[in-house]
């Protein structure tokens, strides 16, 4: 019997990606914790994300997720998912973030990414452009935003 070897992260590179490739992730259920942390880690403890008494009374009905949170969230589970390996070599923006509906605690969020940009800049490297559209349980749209990386190409 032959062994295979695997590798974490994947070796990948800029030409291993094409314009239209997609990846769906796999679900991340946000808890009050994760709401409460990122209010301690950032200092934004505005009461749309830590008073659940103020919140009652809102349009909401209960606290919601930051939106850096939910950005975050969604940046994690792309990158977790194995989709770049270890082809990106530094973020070079975020464009065209819209927060479209509130997450609340318990919601489930997936990540539907697209290769929008695909542009090869010099000898050593390449931009990808990825869009990503964050989605809850109920496959609603609640966050986008495009995210443009540097990636390593084959030299």
């Amino acid at each position: 019997m032959t062994s295979r070897a695997f590798s974490d992260p994947l070796i990948k590179f800029f030409e291993d990606f094409e314009l239209g490739d997609t990846m769906t992730t796999r679900g991340r259920t946000v808890d009050i914790g994760d709401i409460t942390n990122f209010a301690g880690l950032t200092g934004d403890h505005y009461q749309l994300h830590t008073d659940a008494a103020f919140m009652e009374a809102s349009r909401f009905g209960q606290r919601i997720a930051h939106g850096p949170l939910t950005f975050s969230l969604a940046v994690g589970l792309v990158g977790g998912s194995g989709f770049y390996g270890d082809a990106i070599a530094a973020l070079v923006e975020i464009t065209s973030l819209k927060a479209t509906k509130p997450v609340f605690a318990g919601d489930t969020l997936h990540v539907f990414a697209e290769v929008t940009g695909h542009e090869a800049t010099g000898d050593k490297y390449g931009t990808l452009a990825v869009a990503y559209s964050v989605r809850n349980q109920s496959g609603e749209v609640v966050m986008t935003f495009l995210q443009t990386m540097l990636a390593k190409r084959r030299v």
